[in-house]
């Protein structure tokens, strides 16, 4: 009878949750990095609180100026979207969002259902998440939309269609 042993060397093996490997791995920015900008703001909110639902009448959904996440930089990773930039920032920042994949809907994109658990009609009928890019509303999913370097992007939250934020969904289809 013959007997193998197999030897096991076991190294320090460090086994992180998403969560940690998106607080410790963010890209570090380096003199040649491709980067883009990205912010979160919800400051038309405060103009009409009397919409947003009472639940959410509270600092840690919706600040005091507005803003969720002032204006940071991000590393551009070749092919980005900008779904993909903004799933790493919130996921880096620990910002709650809610999305529905590119499958689950009709437009074959990504939709961003809720940020920081302010959501589609949490502040009347016409509100919801808007985001633009170099300051132009693209009018297609954020999961379409490739990045390049030193592009800046913003999501707003409109309590009117766009209209309060300097866009409006029918405009830009139009």
């Amino acid at each position: 009878m013959r007997f193998f042993f197999i030897v096991i060397a076991v190294s320090r093996i460090e086994i992180l949750s998403v969560d940690e490997y998106y607080l410790t791995h963010i890209d570090d920015i380096k003199k040649d990095s491709q980067v883009v900008t990205v912010s979160i703001r919800c400051d038309t909110i405060l103009n009409n609180m009397d919409k947003l639902a009472p639940e959410l009448r509270d600092e840690k959904y919706v600040p005091r100026d507005g803003i969720i996440l002032e204006e940071t930089q991000y590393v551009l990773r070749p092919g980005d979207t900008v779904f993909d930039v903004l799933n790493r920032a919130v996921r880096y920042n620990k910002i709650h969002m809610e999305y529905q994949g590119e499958r689950d809907n009709v437009y074959g994109s990504a939709y961003i259902r809720g940020i920081n658990h302010l959501y589609e009609y949490s502040c009347g009928h016409l509100s919801g998440w808007m985001y633009k890019v170099n300051g132009k509303y693209p009018g297609y999913g954020i999961s379409k939309y490739k990045l390049k370097d030193r592009d800046k992007v913003e999501f707003v939250y409109t309590c009117d269609l766009g209209r309060d934020v300097g866009g409006s969904f029918y405009s830009e289809r139009n």
